[in-house]
């Protein structure tokens, strides 16, 4: 929660701070209880509204329940570090939503105790981001790809010749050799497999997307008994035309992901809501389904965050990296786009699946 306080008194500005009015940068103070004392004029003008209005209120009044950053100011508040967060996405008091870059630093002077630095996202260079992102996640699973072509053809006869080996070998001891060569020829066969199993044919069908998430629920709990999954369900979401079967394996696998982050002890939250006026890949939708996964295990490593969904890339020792990637393909092949945001205690899996 950003306070839930309200009716504080406005004291002026700070004398050291008189000069973020000249500012064209959106710039909010607050205090220790997370209280607006000031906005600037790049600050109105970005939020559409007046210092008069906010200044007292608590920052939920200006930002929504921005979660994320809820938890970026208690921190920074304890540690007194910086932080820097990128493309959030923010409530403003007139309704809307809008993406932007925001620093928070800690001060120290009158009853200020915080300053957030906001910077817009624009709309064309997020969609640049998004489409760069594409091309790079394209290149590197048709890399993948063709590697898998050349590496499971030359498998079958690795496992054939070490089948007629064990057969000519007439010394038990040496069986355990050669079944250890055809396990690892099957381990790496399958992996072959699932690599080449993304471009299967799209079927799609009416379907609910509440009973895809409570079947990956079932899936997950029979997995991971000791984690705890709770339920968030818009049910007045409308049905939505996919494939069931990639849907699921694709929500599965973000959720399966998050359990074995928690190393099967914790916490996952299943949410869906409904999202208006979305641009995906430069398509405007006017309604997509926002299915949330979130869970407060340790957060993904910072070195492999902005690779998370590239193939062979994982977090985790022992772990294949395809989960992900197959995930995101599963998505994109169904018009959407997949999302995360991650830090030590909190991260969030956001999937928009447009209804078309």
């Amino acid at each position: 929660m950003l306070s839930a306080m309200t009716d504080h008194p406005s004291p002026p500005i700070p004398e050291p701070f008189a000069g973020l009015d000249l500012l064209s940068s959106a710039v909010v103070l607050v205090d220790a209880e997370f209280i607006v004392r000031h906005l600037n004029p790049g600050a109105e003008n970005l939020f559409a509204v007046s210092q008069r209005k906010l200044a007292g209120q608590p920052l939920r009044a200006l930002l929504g329940e921005a979660a994320s950053l809820s938890n970026a100011l208690h921190e920074v508040l304890s540690t007194n570090w910086s932080y820097t967060g990128h493309d959030l996405k923010v409530q403003i008091p007139g309704g809307g939503k809008i993406n932007v870059d925001c620093t928070v630093s800690p001060v120290d002077v009158g009853n200020v105790r915080l300053l957030l630095e906001f910077r817009p996202i624009d709309a064309q260079l997020r969609v640049a981001r998004e489409e760069l992102l594409l091309h790079q996640q394209q290149a590197s699973r048709e890399l993948i790809r063709n590697l898998a072509h050349e590496i499971k053809n030359p498998l079958g006869g690795i496992r054939g010749s070490a089948q007629l080996l064990q057969s000519e070998l007439t010394d038990p001891q040496l069986h355990e050799y050669t079944k250890v060569i055809i396990a690892e020829t099957d381990r790496l066969q399958d992996l072959m497999s699932r690599l080449l199993s993304s471009h299967n044919i799209v079927r799609p069908a009416l379907l609910n997307i509440h009973d895809i998430l409570e079947h990956v629920r079932r899936l997950i709990l029979a997995e991971f008994p000791d984690i705890l999954i709770n339920r968030d369900y818009d049910t007045s979401l409308p049905e939505l035309t996919a494939d069931r079967e990639q849907l699921i394996q694709a929500l599965l696998n973000i959720v399966r992901n998050a359990a074995q982050a928690l190393e099967g002890k914790g916490e996952i939250a299943l949410r869906s809501r409904v999202a208006r006026q979305v641009t995906i890949s430069k398509r405007r939708f006017k309604m997509a389904l926002e299915l949330h996964v979130v869970d407060n295990g340790p957060g993904i490593p910072e070195d492999i965050r902005d690779k998370i969904f590239y193939p062979l890339v994982s977090g985790r020792d022992g772990g294949s990296g395809l989960g992900l990637s197959l995930a995101q393909n599963f998505i994109e092949r169904h018009q959407g786009m997949i999302e995360v945001d991650s830090r030590p205690g909190l991260t969030c899996f956001t999937v928009l699946l447009p209804v078309t």
